[in-house]
């Protein structure tokens, strides 16, 4: 049963914008040395990412690009690399029925249009490498709610479009938590808004080193 919205914290969306001017400047400084440094030092690894998903499906590009909202919804291109068969979105409605979210957010376990390769990076969040390039010049910053896709925010009500407030990111409070897939979109929501009010240097770094031990953990190493 769904809860109701009245419970939930409703954030001053002018006084988001406004409060701590000096961490959002230094926040994009973070971002830019951030993820340029990543590029320059995981491109090796970018590299046979790509290749391995080339040679595991050659029909289609080792990335893909998907247009998801930023801020404020304004719709940007989001880039990963390619973990589905080609076509995978034309196959879509083959496999809604499967899905094992509520809300707005499609996500099943062992989804058929999974390639061989893209089982093995989904799992420890490898194909989302290439979003250090949405990070530098803007799209994203290292740490935020994850951005959706525009049929999800279409399904939107008032509450959750406050997760639109702020820049999206690559992690957030959802990608660290141990139990996240058994969490209901509202749950989801609810630490995206503890994120939006909490936020600071501390707490960014502070998820940044739990989301690499969530990375470690998740590849068995």
């Amino acid at each position: 049963m769904e809860k109701e919205k009245t419970t939930f914290k409703i954030i001053d969306r002018e006084e988001v914008l406004r409060s701590k001017r000096k961490y959002w400047i230094g926040r994009r400084a973070q971002d830019i040395v951030f993820s340029f440094a990543a590029l320059i030092v995981l491109f090796p690894l970018m590299l046979l990412i790509a290749l391995a998903i080339y040679i595991d499906d050659p029909h289609g590009s080792p990335l893909y690009a998907q247009i998801r909202c930023g801020r404020d919804g304004r719709p940007f291109k989001l880039y990963k690399f390619r973990s589905m068969v080609v076509g995978a979105e034309e196959r879509l409605q083959e496999v809604l029925r499967n899905n094992e979210a509520d809300g707005p957010v499609f996500k099943i376990q062992n989804d058929p249009r999974l390639t061989r390769v893209g089982r093995f990076i989904r799992k420890p969040g490898l194909d989302e490498l290439p979003q250090f390039w949405n990070i530098l010049i803007g799209d994203m910053s290292i740490v935020g709610p994850r951005p959706p896709l525009p049929r999800e925010v279409e399904q939107y009500n008032d509450y959750q479009r406050q997760r639109l407030y702020i820049q999206p990111g690559l992690t957030c409070y959802w990608q660290i938590q141990e139990n996240r897939n058994t969490l209901s979109f509202d749950e989801w929501v609810e630490l995206d808004l503890k994120y939006i009010t909490e936020r600071s240097f501390w707490v960014d770094w502070k998820i940044i080193f739990q989301t690499v031990r969530a990375v470690f953990k998740a590849d068995g190493m």
